[in-house]
């Protein structure tokens, strides 16, 4: 294997590279680029185009993977003065993420698609691809770090910038794939990454980042869920049963969710309902107190380890959401599956979303939520 660069936010002037730079039209991917390339490495440019029938313009910061950001992302490419490709990989898109999210809601799970993206595209198909044509790395406008070890290996770390640290979303690479992986802007916030932009011509300087679900453009994932799963009314009922409401399906909530409930009645204390369970068997949804949404302990399958699995039970931080706060919590890994207490309660964590494991800025893995402990000991 090529020796990686031994800088622990990007790459470094010792070892001259092939570098493929996943380029997606904003700001932080084309930096990404251009300090690969001004690094030394040998560096080829290419857009992804995930959309069958990809809009013309963005809307705003909504959206991604438009024609706009392809034409966004061949300029940035002429300006580093790199050779630019657009690839087509739609189908794998729509497969692995867009069905995938679908099938999620349609389970009464609550999935993060940025993640399963990485795993399934950026980091499988695009990273799989890349290295057959030769390519030793690929090249991305994430904000993270990987810190190589002096015995060999490599770890995957927090950002610099905590308000900008994508290493959540990043906990399903595993040893293999962050062996070929670069992310040159772990050690630079977003404000420093613009003025640079600016510096270099680059003219997605000022560009709006992107929000949201990139295949969701206006915003409207129930619109969205609904076209693809149909309606199905069902009922909305509280923890003994009762019947409060009626949903026209219940894909269209999420657990934690407090608006949107539609209904009829108040609660006997007047305090605001959120929704504590869903059933898509019964296609019902369960409303309650926000003290029913205490979750003590979960567990996760699925377990991807961002170098070796840990052995017995150990004390970490967890993230449970993409832009939440860490929690102390114990952990063990056992039987496929990851089984975490959690030191303090949190609120609205739901089965499908990511649980990644830190020990201090070191990612240790992540896994997927699939049941959940509440402080009645139900598992939902």
């Amino acid at each position: 294997m090529t020796d990686f660069p031994g800088a622990p936010s990007g790459p470094s002037t010792g070892s001259r590279l092939r570098v493929l730079a996943a380029m997606s039209g904003g700001v932080d991917s084309a930096v990404a680029a251009a300090r690969a390339a001004e690094a030394g490495h040998e560096v080829t440019g290419v857009h992804l185009a995930l959309s069958s029938n990809p809009q013309s313009f963005r809307t705003g910061a909504r959206g991604c993977c438009t024609l706009e950001d392809s034409r966004d992302a061949r300029r940035a490419a002429d300006v580093i003065g790199i050779p630019f490709y657009v690839w087509d990989l739609a189908e794998r898109f729509r497969e692995d993420v867009i069905d995938d999210f679908v099938a999620e809601y349609a389970a009464g799970r609550t999935p993060n698609p940025c993640l399963r993206c990485n795993e399934k595209i950026k980091f499988a198909a695009l990273l799989d691809k890349a290295v057959a044509l030769g390519f030793d790395a690929v090249c991305t406008g994430h904000y993270a770090r990987i810190v190589d070890l002096p015995g060999g290996g490599r770890e995957l770390h927090r950002a610099v910038d905590p308000a900008k640290d994508q290493s959540y979303v990043l906990g399903v690479l595993d040893a293999e794939q962050l062996a070929h992986s670069l992310f040159p802007l772990g050690d630079t916030t977003k404000e420093e990454i613009r003025v640079e932009a600016e510096r270099r011509g680059l003219a997605v300087a000022k560009k709006p980042d992107s929000h949201d679900i990139c295949f969701i453009a206006d915003g409207d994932t129930q619109k969205f869920l609904a076209q693809h799963l149909g309606t199905a009314a069902g009922d909305i009922v509280d923890a003994d049963g009762t019947k409060l409401g009626e949903h026209d399906g219940a894909y269209g909530f999420t657990i934690g969710q407090r608006k949107g409930l539609r209904i009829g009645r108040p609660a006997a204390d007047g305090k605001p309902r959120y929704v504590l369970d869903i059933s898509p068997v019964t296609n019902t949804v369960t409303v309650g107190p926000a003290e029913g949404l205490d979750v003590l302990g979960l567990t996760a399958i699925r377990p991807r380890w961002c170098g070796a699995a840990p052995v017995g039970e150990g004390r970490y931080t967890a993230q449970l959401r993409a832009h939440g706060e860490e929690v102390p919590v114990t952990a063990e890994a056992a039987g496929g599956e990851l089984r975490v207490r959690l030191e303090r309660p949190v609120r609205g964590i739901a089965p499908g979303q990511a649980v990644v494991l830190y020990d201090g800025t070191r990612v240790v893995g992540s896994a997927t939520i699939s049941a959940t402990e509440r402080r009645d000991t139900a598992k939902i």
